[in-house]
């Protein structure tokens, strides 16, 4: 069913989440601090065998030692794409931006359902899945952008350019249907898939995004187009 790593500094909240997980056949590791999350996914990295990997990482954000956004910065940064569905007692909009643009996947607000808890992670580790066993294509370019598939890699300008697993997979369905408006709600579906319980916000987040990192001037875009009242456009 997938192993998955529960980080939560509140010993109720998580000795409720883990055998929650467990009677859906979950195997679940915890951990109550940032440190002790690192070493774990170090631990974890440093095995070869693909019965051995993380599937999901549930993150709090206010933990000791190591924060949550500080450990999901970090797992990004070391090339990881293994989900992570961020948990925090914060609503606002920008801390749920924070979250996203540091590498989540997901965020859930305390206090929140069990069932809903385990809905999101069933949807995020399902899209995993499919990603890791959608077929490989073929390079797509379009002016100083060239987009290979096979090899997870995106040049802009000559110059490799760093996406997270979400900003190449946007980049790769504007790329193949190049000069298509998208809605927010059609991007959502494609990309976070049908289950994905969340805002549309999420979207612009990744947008605004990935222009910083292919766009000349990010606020006047020439590839990732608004297109006001509807969607997005590329090209």
């Amino acid at each position: 069913m997938g192993q998955i790593l529960l980080v939560e500094d509140e010993e109720n909240i998580r000795e409720t989440i883990a055998p929650a997980l467990q009677s859906e056949g979950y195997r679940v590791i915890t951990a109550a601090d940032g440190q002790t999350a690192l070493d774990v996914i170090q631990l974890f990295k440093s095995r070869s065998q693909q019965a051995s990997t993380l599937d999901l990482i549930i993150l709090d954000i206010m933990l000791p030692g190591i924060n949550g956004i500080d450990l999901c910065r970090f797992i990004r940064r070391e090339g990881s794409t293994v989900p992570v569905l961020m948990l925090s007692a914060k609503d606002t909009e920008a801390d749920r931006v924070v979250g996203l643009e540091v590498g989540a996947d997901d965020y859930l607000t305390k206090p929140f359902g069990m069932r809903e808890l385990i809905a999101r992670c069933r949807a995020l580790l399902r899209r995993q899945r499919l990603n890791n066993t959608d077929p490989q294509g073929t390079l797509l370019t379009c002016r100083e952008i060239s987009l290979h598939p096979d090899e997870c890699r995106v040049m802009v300008r000559d110059e490799e350019v760093n996406l997270s697993p979400k900003e190449f997979r946007i980049l790769e369905l504007f790329m193949s249907y190049p000069r298509r408006v998208w809605p927010r709600e059609q991007i959502l579906e494609k990309i976070w898939g049908p289950d994905y319980i969340g805002d549309s916000k999420t979207v612009d987040v990744h947008i605004r995004w990935l222009r910083e990192k292919i766009e000349l001037d990010p606020s006047n875009p020439d590839y990732l187009v608004t297109i006001r009242g509807f969607g997005y456009r590329f090209g």
